[in-house]
């Protein structure tokens, strides 16, 4: 059984989606203070880690950057708070999806189970297969290997967010090929994308940044105007 810790201050509504979650085989941890709740996550290790963003103690944004360097699993933000800024923002600090606390709960199990299918969080006792999809891939001086989530570029290992690693992933996987806005958002976040959604956008440019890409005129991960996103696989040389 998948684990997951979800930390909200709310306790009617933490308990009704507590419930929601365990009838669908997952057990869920509730936490309902930020200030207490990394100590709970690091000790526990769980799967998934659900987020409020207004919380007693710390906020969850806070709590979502503070997380980031020791979990490597998904951390999905459940929040009230209908902003874009929120949105850009917590995906920014590592967040792989932003979810408002109006989702009906059969999507909102849905989007959790598009994260933990790509979560890289292993139960202890599991033994890991190494097939030939899970081998890293080289461009260049680019190495990505997708079991230890390492990205080594030009010799310097490169960190990235569990969301960016994940997009990078994709994109590195379909190389040379054009992956659509619309195609990137219902891998990585089980969602379609509606014409606004800037998520994809602000994170490719994040990795652009990180990865030593033109911002104006990338090479590496380029712009297909009204198409989408390529990775070029001999720009990394």
């Amino acid at each position: 059984m998948q684990r997951i810790v979800f930390v909200e201050d709310d306790a009617e509504l933490g308990a009704l989606i507590k419930g929601f979650l365990s009838k669908h085989d997952l057990d869920v941890t509730l936490v309902p203070r930020g200030d207490i709740a990394m100590d709970i996550i690091l000790r526990e290790k769980p799967d998934l880690v659900l987020l409020d963003i207004m919380l007693p103690g710390i906020d969850g944004l806070t709590l979502c950057r503070n997380l980031h360097p020791h979990y490597a699993g998904p951390i999905v933000m459940l929040t009230s708070l209908d902003s874009d800024m929120n949105q850009i923002l917590g995906l920014e600090l590592g967040a792989s999806d932003y979810i408002l606390k109006t989702t009906p709960p059969a999507v909102l199990l849905a989007r959790l189970r598009v994260q933990l299918r790509q979560s890289p969080v292993q139960p202890a006792t599991a033994t890991t297969e190494i097939s030939p999809a899970g081998h890293p891939v080289h461009f260049g001086q680019l190495t990505i290997d997708p079991v230890s989530r390492d990205v080594i570029l030009a010799g310097e290992t490169i960190a990235l967010s569990t969301s960016d690693f994940d997009l990078l992933w994709e994109l590195a996987s379909h190389a040379g090929h054009i992956m659509s806005r619309d195609s990137l958002l219902k891998v990585l976040r089980g969602v379609e994308y509606d014409g606004l959604d800037r998520s994809v956008d602000v994170a490719v440019s994040r990795l652009r940044r990180k990865l030593g890409d033109n911002a104006h005129e990338p090479t590496r991960i380029k712009t297909v105007r009204n198409k989408g996103y390529l990775l070029a696989p001999a720009a990394w040389n």
